[in-house]
């Protein structure tokens, strides 16, 4: 072949990160080829305005590091190309590509390490979002090491079976994979207490309110979906934002998982596990992208920040409509999945959906005192705000009023500690019952899983059919009435379900069939 010569062959090479599409990380190798032309640099494999931007980040970075930018031209190919990719943690992997190429690193040393990070133009290494969800696609799919921003080599040691390593500067981590640096000590074993934290809000704080106290500690002891209503200034918020400190701690899987989402969604701040059940809280003026996830390129919404945890909508009668209608299936099948193109997108939903809202527009209406300035009719389009099957999703729907002015000046009220005591303990009786079972608490148990297990007397299966007779209750609802008298029985230590059981879930589901029962 005339003209050809090993100087004029192209210099190909390559190295391992991780793309994150929804909650899920994907393999994407770096691939970088250098030959004689016009200098240039080219970043191609669908990648977004900051991934372009990555060019003048790592041709600074490589210079002011000490090493040589070669001027010709350059191309970077992030694999696979159908994949789309965003933000700047792909400037590290371009810069040690680009050094291999240019045989200022030896190739045959990138293979033991993917490598994730965002380049300062100093060379410094910045943290990114998603560093976990990273270190379980290495465990998952390799490299064996992964090499990080020291700042998040915490984060993702949390992750068992990687090695990790964590550097300040793109010198330092040329120096390690080189081995002319030994690895940094791995970071301290993350913190295993998972107890939640003690100065958070507390029930001790509430005056009054015994019946919203109890249905807190039926959500919390089963999983249970929970609306209050009741006039302004009642208290309803206050006692929402309480339910937190009654929840059991989550477990190391569960820690894990929502760590994951929090990371990815760049909201985890420090480097331990995250130790308590997320608590939520979105303004109504939410859209259903927002609330339930989704967009152009999926990302968790408001309810999969909440897995585990409580979502709490304030003023549930002011959110639109279609937000609200959005969260009926996520609700029922504990997951959104979302379909762009030919992806597809898993967000987990598994809440606690906790609500308040007033009973009309002024907020007074069935507060005595002729305070309600509403007529029948505006009173008639303010419930119809909220649809049927949404409250149909709902275990428990209770009337918070206003606390007697005796209740005010009462003694220090019950605090969570001791509420939590007896949830953790129906947590552990659900447990045994529910094992080997899809379900980890009532609230998650479908129809089949509540005939399976639930054990009930005949008096409280009669209690349930005349309910359901009456027709105001579905057969969705006769399920959640009766998921609801098994936590009931489980707070109460009792081994089967019995009619007072199933007639205070009618009361608290706001039925008012369950006083006329018990008559």
């Amino acid at each position: 072949m005339t003209g050809f010569s090993l100087a004029s062959c192209p210099v190909l090479t390559g190295i391992a990160t991780f793309a994150i599409y929804a909650l899920e990380p994907r393999r994407v190798w770096v691939e970088v080829d250098i030959r004689a032309g016009l200098p240039s640099f080219a970043i191609v494999g669908l990648g977004d305005k900051a991934v372009r931007e990555s060019r003048e980040r790592v041709r600074a970075a490589l210079l002011n590091s000490g090493f040589d930018f070669p001027m010709k031209r350059i191309t970077a190919n992030l694999a696979p190309a159908y994949l789309r990719k965003t933000g700047p943690s792909y400037d590290l992997a371009l810069a040690v590509g680009i050094l291999a190429a240019s045989n200022q690193l030896a190739p045959e040393l990138l293979a033991p390490y993917a490598v994730f990070g965002e380049l300062g133009l100093g060379g410094r290494l910045r943290p990114c979002r998603g560093v976990l969800a990273v270190a379980e696609g290495a465990r998952r799919s390799g490299p064996p090491g992964l090499l990080v921003a020291r700042a998040q080599a915490r984060e993702a040691s949390l992750v068992e079976g990687v090695e990790v390593v964590g550097v300040d500067t793109l010198r330092e981590a040329v120096e390690v994979l080189s081995g002319e640096r030994s690895a940094p000590d791995p970071p301290p074993e993350p913190s295993a207490a998972l107890a939640p934290a003690e100065n958070g809000p507390d029930l001790a704080d509430v005056r009054g309110h015994a019946l919203p106290r109890r249905a807190l500690e039926i959500t919390a002891a089963g999983g249970h979906n929970l609306l209050m209503q009741g006039p302004p200034g009642t208290g309803k918020t206050m006692l929402a934002r309480r339910l937190p400190s009654i929840l059991p701690p989550l477990t190391a899987e569960e820690a894990i998982e929502v760590t994951r989402i929090r990371s990815v969604a760049g909201l985890h701040i420090g480097h331990d596990l995250t130790r308590e059940p997320p608590f939520r809280s979105p303004h109504h003026t939410i859209s259903s992208s927002g609330l339930i996830g989704g967009g152009s390129l999926p990302a968790p919404g408001e309810a999969t920040l909440a897995h585990l945890g409580v979502l709490f909508l304030d003023e549930l009668s002011e959110f639109s409509r279609p937000s609200l209608e959005a969260l009926r299936q996520p609700l029922e099948d504990g997951c959104v999945i979302v379909v762009r193109g030919q992806h597809v997108a898993v967000f987990p939903t598994r809440i606690m959906l906790v609500a308040s809202t007033n009973p009309c527009a002024c907020g007074f209406a069935g507060a005595g005192e002729g305070r309600c300035r509403c007529s029948e009719g505006e009173i008639a389009r303010h419930r119809r705000r909220l649809s049927g099957p949404l409250l149909d999703r709902i275990d428990l729907l209770v009337d918070v009023q206003r606390p007697s002015s005796g209740e005010l000046v009462t003694a220090t009220a019950e605090g969570s500690a001791a509420v939590r005591e007896r949830v953790l303990a129906a947590r552990e009786r659900q447990a045994a019952r529910l094992k080997g079972l899809p379900s980890d608490c009532n609230g998650q148990m479908d129809a089949g899983v509540v005939r399976a297990t639930v054990r009930s007397d005949p008096a409280a299966r009669k209690a349930l059919l005349d309910a359901y007779d009456v027709g105001r209750l579905s057969a969705r609802g006769h399920h959640r009435v009766l998921r609801v008298a098994q936590t009931i029985a489980d707070l109460d230590d009792h081994p089967i379900v019995t009619r007072p059981h199933v007639l205070q879930a009618l009361s608290l589901r706001g039925y008012e069939a369950g006083e006329r029962l018990a008559a």
